[in-house]
Parts: structure tokens; C-alpha cells; sequence
């Protein structure tokens, strides 16, 4: 699964993520983006609830531990994507304990999960995420070591996980506004913006929100004692 912007997001973290590599939701529906070709050479197991090209095993991750980690053979994975799945699933919570459980002491999670976006089946669609949404369904993670971003449905378009989430902010100075925008309305939006009057015209200040929050969450390595 997953959109442009979050291989982007796992190409520029590859190099320090290691394998062996769990992607969750790998099934290729003809626009989906090749994650398994930034790992090549690394033991690489893609899952998906429907075979397919790009599945190695059909799994349910909401179904039983026990079940789950026998047909993984009892692997720990260090780096585990998850690009575009959650909302899909019935049950977040169970899926996020037992994608922890399979996280290899020291492994980081990389996951992409939708803040705005249309309604789209696969086979249904149940639930929107904040990063502090995903914090709650991965209390064992920590998600401060590596930035996240939040991204708009542009290429590339990125912006911090910050206060000023979800709020693009338009100015005849910046290049890009002006590319898709012209001088003169970038500059308009610029100054209704200023004065306070995008919500009165729009109805909310914010005219592009953020579409998708991706994060890194590092499970701890235990203390070694002494």
C-alpha cells in the first residue's frame, strides 16, 4: 500500500533501518508503491489478508498471537512498514499490540496513516489518525528519536509535526505558492490569511490540510544489567 510520498518518507530512513523487514499490506493493486526494492538483499517478508502479487504470506494481524507468530516461524523483525493499513482494520488496538510483539528488540516501526482523506474500501474504511492517536495505539514505541512528517497529496510536500499542523501556509514569497497559484492570489490568500479571514471564507483557516501523518516508532532495547 502506501502513496508516493511515504516511499519517500522510508527512502530517506533506509539507510539506517535494518532487516529482517515485515511489510504490512503488500499487495500490489497496480498503484502500489515498491518498498521491497529499497531493502534488496535483505530477508523481506511482505503480508496482506488477500494473496496476490507482492504477498509472500496471507495473515491477519487482528487474529491471535500464538496463531500469528507460529506461521511467522517465530521471527522478530527490525524494521516493520506499515503504510496506509491502519484505517482499514476493525480492530487498530489488537493489530497495533501484536505488530509491537513482532518488533525486534532495538526495531523500528515506520508507519503512514491517513489525517484527511476520501473514503476508500479495502476492504472498507473505519478510522483517521493524529500522531498522538498513534502514540495511544503504540504506548510500548518510543516516536521521539526520529522526526515524523506530515505530508499534503503534492509530491513531496512535507511539513513538520509541529504546532502548525495540517495548516499550509500561503505567501506570494514562496516559489511553490506562486507556481500554483499566480503572484496575485497567492498574495491575496497571503494577506486574508494574516487578517484572520480564511475561516470566515472557507470555513476553516486551513485550505490544503495535511492528508497523511508518517512517524518512527523505536521499540526499546532491554536494560543490560550492570
Amino acid at each position: 500500500m502506501g502513496d508516493v510520498n511515504q516511499l519517500l518518507f522510508v527512502m530517506s530512513l533506509s539507510d539506517s533501518l535494518e532487516g529482517p523487514v515485515l511489510e504490512v499490506g503488500s499487495r500490489d493493486y497496480g498503484n502500489t508503491q515498491d518498498f521491497r526494492a529499497l531493502f534488496k538483499g535483505a530477508d523481506y517478508v511482505g503480508i496482506d489478508m488477500q494473496a496476490g502479487k507482492g504477498v509472500d504470506l496471507v495473515l491477519d494481524l487482528t487474529d491471535d498471537f500464538e496463531s500469528l507468530d507460529r506461521r511467522l516461524g517465530g521471527r522478530r523483525f527490525g524494521t516493520i512498514i506499515c503504510m496506509s493499513v491502519l484505517e482499514h482494520c476493525r480492530d487498530p488496538f489488537r493489530m497495533a499490540r501484536n505488530i509491537e510483539a513482532l518488533l525486534a528488540d532495538g526495531g523500528n516501526l515506520v508507519i503512514g496513516a491517513p489525517f484527511v482523506w476520501e473514503l476508500h474500501g479495502f476492504p472498507d474504511d473505519y478510522w483517521r489518525f493524529t500522531p498522538s492517536g498513534i502514540r495511544v495505539l503504540f504506548p510500548g514505541l518510543d516516536f521521539s528519536a526520529v522526526p515524523g512528517a506530515a505530508f499534503t497529496g503534492r509530491k513531496g510536500d512535507a511539513a513538520p509535526l509541529d504546532g502548525n499542523l495540517f495548516c499550509i501556509k500561503f505567501s506570494s514569497k514562496n516559489p511553490e505558492t506562486r507556481r500554483l497559484l499566480g503572484i496575485v492570489p497567492s498574495g491575496l490568500i497571503g494577506l486574508f490569511r494574516k487578517a484572520g479571514w480564511m475561516k470566515r471564507l472557507f470555513g476553516h483557516r486551513c485550505v490544503f490540510p495535511s492528508v497523511m501523518v508518517s512517524m518512527v516508532g523505536r521499540k526499546p532495547a532491554p536494560a543490560k544489567d550492570g
